[in-house]
């Protein structure tokens, strides 16, 4: 078993819903955690599809609710908008982009595929300086509350059975194959480096 605990990212697309959910769980585990998104700007659902609220990674979720609060109470309540801002502005002040963040993780998990291919991308980009590794791995969540809360438990749940190995690097495939079987659901892996 590692003698440090794993230092883990859980990246979505705005950092609103799944990687939030699943930073609030694995906090609560006592897990190195933090959370991000990797669009351009953060989206919220608007009083239609083609109409999001869109804000930038600046703004903080108290802002965000505040302005929805305004816009609409009953819709954003009734949608659990406001509700799951109200959990953000409890485990951080404002929603981060996880390609302006230079900490050094062992375990990135992003919640789509579009994600995943983001934080590979940015990684392989960067200036290699200590070639440390860093496991990526995509565990597909569907955007809605329902949803990021099973994905926050089953991200949970392979956390720590990583953390849990006595050889992460050679351990680390096999045990993915495990939860592939057991969860029904196929995860993308990979090693990139700082």
């Amino acid at each position: 078993m590692p003698s440090t605990p794993l230092r883990v990212a859980v990246v979505c697309s705005s950092n609103q819903n799944r990687s939030m959910e699943a930073h609030n769980i694995l906090s609560k585990r006592s897990f190195n955690v933090r959370s991000f998104g990797t669009g351009t700007h953060v989206k919220l659902p608007g009083p239609a599809p083609d109409k999001p609220n869109v804000y930038d990674f600046k703004t903080t979720y108290e802002q965000m609710y505040n302005d929805l609060l305004k816009k609409d109470k009953e819709l954003y309540t009734q949608n659990g908008i406001l509700h799951m801002l109200d959990r953000n502005k409890r485990i951080k002040p404002r929603p981060e982009r996880f390609q302006n963040c230079k900490d050094h993780f062992d375990l990135v998990i992003t919640c789509e595929e579009r994600v995943y291919d983001q934080v590979v991308e940015d990684l392989n980009s960067r200036e290699q300086e200590t070639c440390q590794p860093v496991h990526v791995i995509n565990v597909d969540i569907q955007d809605n509350h329902e949803e990021a809360t099973l994905g926050a438990f089953l991200i949970c749940e392979l956390c720590q059975c990583i953390q849990h190995t006595d050889d992460m690097e050679n351990e680390i495939d096999e045990l993915l194959q495990e939860f592939e079987d057991k969860s029904g659901r196929t995860f993308l892996h990979t090693v990139c480096f700082y």
